[in-house]
């Protein structure tokens, strides 16, 4: 069953607000009442409305006042103004501040349910396009799975196995290796898909307010709490809770954390309510946690309720062949997103890219490259768009990894067979697109592969 959606009606006259409240309520719409602007303004940051009907003329807070208050806080929700003193002035101003539209008192009903119907499927029809837009993103859509590595294609096919499952799941990595992303991809391709996925770094936030972002908590619980709140626990209720950085949490949050697990039930601060959750959980951590146990800074048990599935996201400088697809990925997404016409990399270029280390992994990756693509002067990337600083002695290491049958050889062919060879395994064979990314004409390149006996 559809569940109705809450329209909220602001008006500091109680008799016509009664009878908005009877009318709209009969159309089938819930109802939530404000006497003046303020309190429209405090329940639209406490509880989420699919449209606000509001006068404008109240005692305390105006409703031009209250527009831009609530479309501040929320600018997706529809408002609607009334007024009994109608001027084209007005009109204007109130569309210009947001305003969904503007009716005039007497209001002309008909008009009225009109309105409203069509604002609350606008509304509608704007969030379903984005939640098909987030999941077609990432559901079945291995895009965002960028590596051809051996490391990266075992994590893909033991990803395939998880994520039809409803086992806990811990992540490990680096940072900047992706964590998040693969919490993304098994949250998609699960049963939870059309559920909720709710993040929290548990690394941001401090014990008191870990908790209460945890499991929520009831008024008056603690200096600030004015009201009740629910956790991220119940906002995931029915979907995939992603819990990054977890070996941040303090032993004490762990014991708590650990309960929530076994019993699949919390409290919660300040209160006595047992509530039953149904959520899939995925920890990530950058930390050795077989370590952290023993240092006594992780629960054991904890690690063997979270460790149910280990899926490990191996650093960028462990899968070396797949910085090319990563940096020509990046390179088309950031050249459309900055309205570019970025072409490609140089050889020497995609050179340098191979033999960096990355400490910072797929995100320093990302954000060179975006910095390259914002600062190039040409239209292919050269030696200058990517400053990195390579160490003298790491000078072969990027080659040593990539090379062909397994050679240490770092000279310039080699270096410049590899990249020819890795820029025509990403663009599919197509020698054409591979030769305008290396930045040569199609005979240099013929004349490349057939040197290196690659024809």
């Amino acid at each position: 069953m559809q569940a109705k959606n809450v329209i909220l009606i602001v008006d500091d006259d109680l008799a016509h607000r009664t009878m908005l409240r009877t009318l709209v309520g009969g159309w089938g719409y819930d109802i939530a009442e404000a006497d003046d602007g303020d309190t429209a303004i405090r329940l639209v940051r406490e509880r989420p409305f699919d449209l606000v009907l509001m006068d404008i003329r109240m005692l305390r807070v105006s409703g031009i006042a209250a527009l831009e208050e609530i479309k501040a806080y929320n600018p997706a929700i529809p408002i609607l103004l009334m007024t009994a003193f109608a001027s084209v002035e007005t009109a204007v101003e109130a569309l210009k501040k947001g305003a969904y539209d503007y009716l005039t008192k007497p209001l002309d009903f008909d008009k009225l349910r009109l309105i409203l119907a069509r604002a609350v499927e606008h509304t509608r029809l704007k969030e379903e396009n984005r939640l098909l837009r987030e999941t077609l993103g990432v559901r079945f859509d291995l895009k965002n799975f960028i590596g051809r590595s051996a490391a990266m294609t075992r994590l893909l096919d033991t990803l395939t196995q998880v994520a039809p499952a409803e086992a806990t799941v811990l992540v490990t990595g680096d940072s900047g290796t992706g964590k998040e992303m693969i919490a993304g991809l098994i949250h998609a391709n699960s049963p939870r898909r059309d559920g909720p996925f709710v993040k929290i770094n548990c690394a941001a936030l401090t014990e008191t307010l870990l908790e209460s972002e945890l499991f929520g908590h009831e008024k008056g619980s603690f200096t600030g709490a004015d009201r009740r709140r629910e956790g991220r626990f119940r906002q995931a209720d029915g979907g995939t809770f992603f819990l990054d950085e977890v070996s941040e949490m303090s032993l004490g949050m762990q014991v708590k954390l650990l309960r929530v697990l076994q019993e699949r039930e919390l409290t919660r601060v300040g209160g006595e309510e047992v509530i039953k959750v149904d959520v899939r959980l995925i920890a990530a951590t950058n930390r050795d946690l077989p370590q952290e146990i023993a240092a006594s800074r992780f629960r054991e048990d904890l690690y063997y309720r979270l460790n149910v599935i280990a899926l490990h996201v191996p650093p960028l400088r462990e899968r070396r062949e797949d910085i090319p697809l990563l940096a020509e990925r990046f390179r088309e997404d950031f050249a459309q997103k900055n309205r570019k016409e970025i072409k490609g990399f140089t050889p020497q270029a995609m050179d340098r890219l191979l033999r960096y280390a990355w400490p910072g992994n797929v995100r320093e990756l990302m954000n060179a490259v975006e910095r390259a693509v914002v600062l190039a002067r040409t239209p292919y990337l050269d030696v200058a768009d990517v400053p990195l600083r390579i160490p003298e002695g790491d000078a072969g290491t990027g080659v040593a990894a990539v090379g062909s049958a397994g050679t240490e050889d770092t000279s310039l062919e080699a270096v410049e067979r590899d990249t020819i060879l890795r820029t025509l395994e990403a663009t599919g064979g197509n020698k054409s697109e591979a030769a305008r990314r290396l930045g040569i004409t199609r005979r240099t390149l013929h004349l490349k592969l057939k040197k290196y006996g690659v024809m």
